[in-house]
């Protein structure tokens, strides 16, 4: 009786554990950092369409979308990303387990978004013609962390 108890306990604790891992909610982690990749694609919209002669250059919308975006660059990744929260472990995500294996890399890719951010608020008020470049280097920036960390649509 005593050994059936013990088992009986020791397989509930490993089941509770068991459950625990399985359940673990990532959503506040998810919703923050697609809110911020979805601030970084507006602003970025309106430095583009500026750029690419679709709206009408304004120096004040320019510099306001660039400052969001050194804003953004300055967010704190870590908290956002916790072990776990990959494309291969929970839904809603194109985060590959790349970002951890290689996390040195993407926080690499994160500080050259960083420094892109800080050349289209550099650029922003030198008119059209200086965003252009910058918008290609950031724009290069995000490929770059996209092609190694991101899985593609499905």
């Amino acid at each position: 009786m005593k050994k059936s108890l013990t088992f009986a306990i020791a397989f509930a604790a490993l089941g509770c554990g068991t459950v625990a891992y399985a359940q673990s909610d990532f959503s506040a982690q998810l919703k923050a950092r697609q809110g911020q990749f979805r601030i970084m694609a507006i602003n970025l919209g309106i430095l583009g369409d500026m750029a690419q002669g679709k709206t009408e250059y304004d120096a004040e919308a320019a510099q306001a979308a660039a400052d969001t975006l050194v804003a953004v660059s300055m967010i704190q990744q870590a908290p956002m990303w916790p072990e776990g929260s990959d494309d291969m472990s929970i839904d809603g995500t194109r985060a590959q387990t790349t970002i951890w294996e290689q996390n040195d890399d993407f926080l690499s890719k994160w500080s050259d978004f960083g420094k892109g951010a800080q050349a289209i608020q550099a650029a922003a008020s030198g008119g059209v013609e200086a965003l252009g470049p910058a918008m290609g280097t950031i724009g290069g920036t995000c490929k770059a962390c996209h092609d190694t960390h991101r899985a593609p649509e499905s």
